[in-house]
Formats: C-alpha cells, structure tokens, sequence
C-alpha cells in the first residue's frame, strides 16, 4: 500500500529545532553540520518527491556536502594508522580528498542497507550511542548530546517504521543521517589523539561492508555499480525466511524480523569499536574478524537461498564457488 518516504524530513526537523538549544561550550561548533547537510537532504528529498535525482547525482551531492564540512569546519581525517597511507594522509589535498570520498559514502551506505523496516534506522542508532560512548570517556559532551538528539529523533521515528512500516525514511532520512553521523565522526577523530580510525571502521562496519560487497558483487556480474540489485545481505535472509519458513504471502513477518535477525550483527563490531577505540591493533584485527564473518555468512546465505529455489532432489556442491552473476540473473531476483 501506498507508503508516506519523508521521515527523513522529521527527523532533521528535530535535529534542527533540538540542536539549536545545545550550548556551544567547546568553540566545536557543531550547529555547522546542519548548513552542511542541505545538499544531500535536498537531493534525497527531491528523489523521495518523485523528481527521479539519479544515483550519481545523489553520490555527488552527497561529496558536495562533505565538501561543505571540510570547508566550514576547516577539519579534514587527520590520520589513518596504516603505514604508507598514515603518511601520505599528511599531505592536506589527499586527507581532504580521502574525507569527501568517506564521507560520500558513508552516505550511500547508509541509503543501501535501508531495504527492510528498521534496519538503517537502527544502525544508525548504534552507530550514534557508539560514537557518544568515545565522546564522552574523552569529555566531549557536547558531541555526545548532538548523538542524542540523533538517537532520540530515530527512536521517534521507528515507533511508527518497525515493524509496520507506516513511514519510510526515504532517500533524504538515509542520506542525511548517513551525512550527520560520518561527519560527528571524523570530528571527534580530530578531536581526541587517541582514537584510532580503524574504530570508527568497526562502528560503520555494517553499511560499509554491505556497500563494498554491492559494488564487488555488481562489477563480477558485469553491472554498473550503481544499478540495483536483489542481493543485499538483508534480502538474502528475508528470501530465506520467506522461502524456507514463512512463506511467500509473510512479508510483514519476514521484512521486520530480518532487522531483528542482523541486529546482533551490526551491533557486535560497534561495540567492539567502543571497547578498542584507543587500541590500534586489537581494532584492526577485530576489523579482519569480522569481515571474515560477514563474507563467509553471506556466502552461506546466498547458497542456502539458491538451494531453497532448487527443485527437490537436485544435488548441491557447496565447495563449489558462488557463481555470483548467475544468482543475481535467477528469475525474481
């Protein structure tokens, strides 16, 4: 049925009228995320209208709001703990470009993994009350109350998105929280020494490694990167739960109990940043764990989603590599 894509619009409406009663004790000022944000809100929001603002003009706008931060804020990522990029990311127009680049996609991460009820808006959450933990073992309550506005904006909406789904974030919600959330984060990698940025990996894991497996995924099958496919982590298991439990008919079963299915998963790299923000190498290490994870699951997932499709009989040789293009052409996705 017909279903309302502003949430967006309430959510940075509350960050708007909430933001504006944060002292700016600290001289960060942090109101300047809001000006920032306005190229990417509005370009989702026209695409959410029914304008039809292509993906890479999204992605460009999403670069012109980081853009935007580098210059009003005149902070860029400072540091990159790996040895030869650590020091190339020293040299300011690299570190800039690196920080448009992260902060655009972060953006279309976000704008990916929103494909079922609650989940981009429930990583979101994390991600924010992760990145308020650091901020406030380091002092930085000013950054922590901005991650609770955000919070409590998202909780507002997900009373009425999970798990019926009566409002969507749409494009504008997905890209600017996106937006927000990668910018308090690079901030407070300026502000505290000691953070590690293979921490804030581990907060974003999720929706990076969702994004980096979506464009691996597309250019193996010989599609544009930013062509939609059907092969999200999230839609392989709700596929899953449909064809092998629930059935065809259970998408208002399936859709939010996927969100509930992933959530130890996108939680358990955030927290793991929260434990190792100041601590390199214990952080980088959980970085490979669990990208070993998430690769081996989804291989898992995609082959058990294959076999449920199969006819009943058929043999199944799962030490056979996934043949990814052949999957993605399957009739229905």
């Amino acid at each position: 049925m017909p279903t309302p894509r502003i949430g967006g619009v309430a959510i940075i409406v509350a960050l708007v009228a909430f933001g504006m009663f944060i002292p700016d004790t600290t001289g960060h000022h942090l109101w300047l995320l809001l000006p920032s944000l306005m190229p990417v809100f509005l370009a989702g929001l026209a695409e959410d209208l029914g304008f039809h603002v292509s993906p890479r003009r999204r992605l460009i706008a999403a670069a012109v709001s980081s853009l935007l931060a580098v210059v009003l804020f005149k902070l860029w990522i400072p540091r990159a703990d790996i040895p030869l990029i650590g020091t190339i990311i020293t040299f300011a127009p690299f570190a800039i470009a690196v920080t448009i680049f992260g902060g655009a996609g972060i953006c279309n991460a976000f704008n990916l993994v929103d494909g079922v009820n609650g989940l981009s808006s429930l990583i979101a959450v994390v991600v924010a009350a992760s990145l308020a933990a650091i901020a406030a073992q380091n002092g930085l309550f000013e950054v922590s109350a901005w991650c609770a506005i955000v919070i409590g904006a998202l909780l507002g909406f997900l009373v009425f998105n999970f798990p019926l789904g009566k409002i969507f974030l749409g494009d504008a919600g997905a890209y600017g929280i996106g937006h927000i959330l990668a910018w308090l984060a690079f901030l407070i990698l300026n502000f505290i020494p000691d953070l590690t940025p293979w921490a804030l990996l581990l907060i974003f894991f999720w929706p990076i490694a969702d994004t980096l497996l979506a464009i691996f995924r597309r250019r193996i099958a010989g599609r544009p990167t930013d062509q939609p496919d059907r092969l999200h982590f999230h839609q392989l298991v709700m596929r899953a739960l449909e064809i092998g439990l629930l059935g065809r008919n259970a998408r208002h079963i399936s859709n939010p109990m996927t969100t509930v299915i992933l959530a130890p998963m996108f939680t358990a790299p955030a927290i793991a940043g929260v434990l190792f923000w100041h601590n390199p190498a214990a952080a980088a290490l959980s970085i490979v764990f669990f990208a070993g994870l998430f690769v081996a699951t989804y291989q898992f997932g995609a082959r058990l989603a294959s076999c449920l499709r199969l006819p009943a009989g058929t043999k199944v040789h799962f030490n056979r590599p996934l043949n990814l293009k052949r999957l993605s052409h399957r009739k229905g996705g």
